[in-house]
């Protein structure tokens, strides 16, 4: 009987390590697939976001604006001080004084030296080509003598083309008054007429080379700045006196300026390699603000002539056109959630990097894709 009993024993517990086995292994399974299901929860739930964020657009975008569009031919130009020539010696001998490049000369003032004897700028547009004193015919070079000592407070009474003893005076007290003879008498090359004050450009001569009447000492300008273009004949119509001109200076600035001059139409060659010529017409363009291009001597610039203009149009870049088919453009309208839709427009003003649009569907403020810079 206790065999019986242990044989029954020893046949009973394996049978419980396998029932063991087995509710272990049914557990396993169900913790296994259990995590096999929340994994594949949580990678469904990350596709399922990842397609969400497909459908909403990142790239670059610009606002529909809505004002003033304007067009604009764009020219190359050259900014230079105007009316360049040059300044000639009054005197034989040797050179003792020059003034600096970039020295503005005035009324009055000293323009160079040659030997002991100085020669002076005064304003008059009549050159100087004799000598001056109280046996001297009436002359306009007269006038200008007496209103220039007049400016420098030498001459007292109202200007006119005689040289008489009110002249004389005023003479010898300019003469005493600049360390010269006085003698009342001005000898040619002693002072020299010009319409305006001068501006020192490139030396010709250095203090200690002989020169000669009539030879160049130095280059000189008016101190006022212009600036030189050329009208292609076939905008004419941009060729008008006073119109408003955008001026782009070469350190990245833009100021304005108005046509002061408009030549007559010429021809030029469109290079120097052709035969080839161009009709051009000629102008002159002065800045509205001489502070703003006077760190420039000489600089070639690009100039902007307004041509059409537009008021209170939708605008966009021209980047921001795609086509839709051979003949209608459109934009991608980006939605507020995201999404894009492409729109037909009409286009209109092509200006400055954007273009007139038109059509249903868009409206200010809208955003727009365009390229990535």
């Amino acid at each position: 009987m206790a065999h019986d009993q242990k044989n029954s024993a020893t046949s009973v517990e394996p049978r419980r390590s396998k029932k063991k086995w087995a509710v272990a292994a049914t557990i396993a399974f169900l913790v296994l697939a259990g995590s096999g299901a929340a994994i594949g929860t949580h990678y469904y739930g990350q596709t399922q976001a990842a397609d969400s964020e497909a459908q909403s657009f990142t790239g670059s975008t610009e606002k529909i604006a809505k004002g003033t569009l304007s067009g604009e031919t764009s020219l190359t130009a050259t900014l230079r001080y105007s009316n360049s020539h040059g300044v000639a010696s009054g005197f034989d001998g040797v050179v003792t004084s020059l003034p600096k490049p970039g020295d503005i000369i005035g009324q009055g003032q000293e323009l160079a030296e040659v030997g002991d004897e100085p020669s002076y700028l005064m304003h008059g547009s009549v050159p100087a080509w004799r000598e001056l004193n109280i046996d001297s015919t009436n002359g306009e070079d007269i006038h200008q003598l007496e209103t220039a000592l007049k400016e420098l407070g030498f001459f007292e009474d109202e200007p006119d083309n005689c040289f008489d003893w009110v002249t004389r005076k005023a003479v010898v007290a300019w003469q005493k008054a600049n360390g010269l003879r006085q003698t009342g008498t001005i000898p040619l090359g002693r002072i020299v007429f010009e319409p305006h004050d001068l501006r020192v450009g490139q030396l010709s001569v250095r203090p200690g080379d002989r020169t000669s009447v009539g030879a160049e000492l130095y280059k000189a300008t008016s101190t006022t700045q212009t600036v030189e273009a050329e009208i292609p004949l076939a905008n004419q119509s941009l060729a008008t006196i006073g119109r408003e001109v955008s001026l782009h200076l070469p350190d990245g600035t833009t100021t304005t300026g108005k046509i002061a001059t408009v030549g007559t139409p010429t021809d030029k060659k469109s290079s120097e390699s052709s035969d080839q010529k161009t009709r051009i017409i000629p102008v002159t363009i002065t800045p509205d603000d001489p502070e703003k291009t006077s760190a420039f001597q000489e600089a070639s610039i690009t100039i902007g002539l307004p041509s059409e203009s537009k008021e209170n149009v939708l605008h966009v870049p021209v980047s921001a056109l795609i086509a839709l088919d051979s003949k209608t453009f459109g934009v991608e309208i980006v939605n507020p959630d995201g999404t894009t839709k492409k729109v037909p427009v009409t286009t209109g003003l092509f200006a400055a990097g954007r273009v007139e649009i038109s059509g249903e569907g868009i409206a200010e403020g809208d955003s727009v894709v365009v390229p990535k810079q």
